[in-house]
């Protein structure tokens, strides 16, 4: 076990490469449908399969969805791009090579802006977003000697979002997928479900000395297929670093997969030169250009994204940074909130919602904001009645609140009034109910007035109970405060 003293002296060095399978309906240069979860090789075809005399053909919607992802990390769009031919055998290549961008990637440059647990912000550089069509599965079954090929996945349009070496810790790492995975979502051009595979993250794992400028050789981590595994595998890969220099041994410069049940990464071969992938340009497929008209199309589709977001609902709504956290992690989450805010002022009390009653509704019926039987208006209703001192919080989120969900046309008002909700807040009313009550616990009364305060709390109860929960507290505070002095 490395001491923290060794460990300290080295400096993690981290660049992501993240694939994210495209949400378009047909495969990247063929007609073949991209639906997940179909029986084995149901969805190929002679393009697919790279049979002679075949001609693939772009996929124009894969190309937008590339473009739209280039926006929204402020990269350069390259207006003449062009299609590369990358050779190498695995038995899930049914080609023996795979269609990509090598020399004219569609998106050069960009930044990621990532938020950390200590609040602080850190923006991480892209190298390029470049598109290319995705392998098949191999198979191995468990005891079987043989692998099982499945071709559906062959030719499914990918992008993939290559970082600069900017990352430093394995909370970097996960904050970088995090916010790439929120991004592909909010465009609804990947669904970003790493179980599935749409997005599946590779990492490139270096050390170097603190104070060195010069990195480190670097490994390749693959088989990641959820944030903890991405952090665990980094975090292994540092200290396997670490400690073969202080044995004073080589790093190799290779491939290695990771164990999730072990939290180890193993060896899977030595890392390929870009020689050796044999490069040249796609003989099949003509450039691409990208014109003023198509790429500002593009941008005018564009929706509202998570940082301009975040910082409107911190600034011009006065939310505290967890809040907007919260409520820009879905698309549709925000939306709806927007929605919300559109019909109240009282802009934390709708943030509570979203974050309290309304978020625990989705989980427990399993519902998406999309699916969520309330309108805005509604809930922007029931915030004023409350703020109107007609019904507490507690009756609104436990009695009103669940009979909207049953009945969301009805007014919050007349559900109130149905279950007889209303709060007592007249004066002349609630005095006798409290004069009772004080009545009824003179012990308490002296003890109160001889310094314990913490009485309140009991008095109010009693309030309630007698009011059968009706009494406006505020109103009910007010005149116990008052007979108590007298």
């Amino acid at each position: 076990m490395l001491s923290e003293e060794v460990k300290d002296k080295y400096q993690l060095v981290v660049g992501l490469e993240v694939h994210a399978q495209l949400q378009t309906e047909s495969k990247m240069f063929a007609a073949d449908s991209t639906q997940f979860g179909n029986l084995p090789n149901r969805q190929v075809s002679v393009i697919t399969l790279g049979h002679p005399g075949t001609l693939p053909k772009v996929n124009k919607k894969a190309v937008e969805f590339a473009i739209k992802m280039g926006l929204a990390c402020q990269s350069s769009i390259t207006r003449f791009t062009t299609f590369d031919r990358k050779n190498y055998f695995y038995p899930d290549l049914p080609k023996g090579y795979q269609i990509t961008q090598d020399k004219a990637p569609i998106c050069v440059g960009g930044i990621v802006p990532i938020i950390l647990s200590d609040g602080s912000e850190k923006e991480i550089r892209l190298n390029r977003i470049h598109m290319e069509e995705d392998a098949g599965k191999s198979i191995h079954l468990a005891g079987e000697t043989e692998t099982l090929v499945d071709f559906n996945r062959a030719g499914t349009p990918l992008i993939e979002i290559v970082s600069e070496p900017d990352i430093r810790t394995s909370e970097e790492a996960t904050a970088f997928l995090a916010e790439i995975k929120k991004l592909v979502k909010y465009l609804e051009i990947c669904d970003g479900n790493m179980e599935e595979g749409s997005l599946r993250c590779d990492a490139n794992v270096s050390i170097m000395l603190k104070g060195s400028s010069e990195y480190g050789k670097k490994v390749e981590v693959k088989n990641m297929n959820s944030f903890r595994n991405v952090a665990r595998a980094i975090e292994h890969e540092f200290e396997r670093q670490v400690e073969l220099l202080e044995q004073g041994l080589p790093i190799i410069s290779e491939t290695r997969t990771f164990d999730a049940n072990t939290g180890l990464t193993a060896g899977m071969r030595t890392k390929e030169d870009l020689n050796d992938y044999r490069y040249f340009p796609e003989p099949d497929l003509s450039p691409i250009v990208i014109s003023e008209e198509w790429l500002n199309s593009a941008q005018s589709q564009m929706p509202s994204l998570p940082k301009e977001l975040f910082h409107k609902f911190v600034d011009v709504y006065g939310l505290p940074a967890y809040d907007a956290a919260f409520l820009t992690e879905e698309r549709d989450m925000a939306e709806w909130f927007e929605a919300l805010c559109t019909k109240t002022t009282n802009y934390k009390a709708a943030s509570n919602w979203m974050m309290g009653p309304i978020k625990s509704s989705l989980n427990d019926l399993a519902l998406t904001m999309s699916s969520f039987p309330i309108h805005p208006e509604k809930i922007a209703d029931l915030i004023a009645i409350i703020d109107e001192g007609k019904v507490s919080f507690t009756s609104a989120s436990q009695r009103i609140y669940p009979e909207l969900i049953q009945n969301p046309t009805e007014s919050p008002a007349d559900i109130a009034h149905r279950l007889n909700l209303i709060q007592e807040s007249d004066e002349d009313s609630l005095k006798p109910i409290v004069a009772q009550v004080l009545a009824e616990n003179a012990g308490k009364v002296a003890e109160f007035r001889s310094g314990k305060k913490g009485l309140m709390g009991m008095f109010m109860g009693e309030v309630m109970k007698k009011s059968k929960g009706k009494a406006d507290p505020k109103v009910a505070t007010q005149i116990l405060t008052e007979l108590l002095k007298s």
